[in-house]
């Protein structure tokens, strides 16, 4: 059939989407065990630490500044920024609820991306943001990624996605695949 997709663009499409799906999933374990990357050990979620204090906290530039540092510390914040990063992690590497997980890390990638507000020049105390493209960094390329690999089915090749679609529920309710 003309425009079906080949197999080696199923292959390179799972391969984007499980190394996609352990960014999502590394950044939930260094969150909570604090493996000294992003997140010391003394700072992570099991010892107390909030995942959301740091970056939302050292938000320095654009129009939602005063939001995000609201946001930042708050338990409701930190509760639905890990089971986000754990559900979106997990669906992808497993290539089933692509199209939900689509949508909440999009969500998730668009607010990470209005925190650092790539558009800015200069942060809120007058220095260079150092940001490298005023419109599209990594949040907006992930939230396309993932926004792919729910409309190709991209869970198909390498993943559950075929036999999640056939869950009766799932079946009935096609939102859920």
């Amino acid at each position: 059939m003309p425009g079906a997709p080949s197999a080696w663009t199923g292959r390179i499409l799972a391969v984007l989407r499980i190394g996609l799906g352990f960014v999502f999933l590394w950044a939930f374990t260094d969150k909570l065990f604090g493996w000294n990357y992003a997140t010391p050990p003394a700072r992570s979620w099991l010892n107390g630490g909030s995942p959301t204090r740091g970056f939302l906290g050292g938000v320095q530039a654009g129009p939602f500044q005063s939001v995000f540092h609201s946001w930042a510390g708050a338990g409701w914040a930190d509760w639905l920024f890990m089971l986000g990063l754990l559900g979106v992690g997990v669906a992808v590497v497993a290539g089933v609820g692509l199209r939900l997980a689509a949508v909440a890390g999009s969500v998730m990638m668009v607010l990470m991306w209005a925190a650092e507000w790539p558009m800015a020049h200069l942060s809120s105390a007058g220095t260079p943001t150092m940001s490298t493209n005023p419109f599209v960094d990594y949040h907006l390329l992930y939230a396309l990624l993932l926004v792919l690999f729910a409309v190709a089915n991209a869970g198909a090749v390498w993943g559950l996605g075929g036999a999640w679609a056939k869950v009766g529920l799932v079946d009935r309710n096609r939102w859920l695949s």
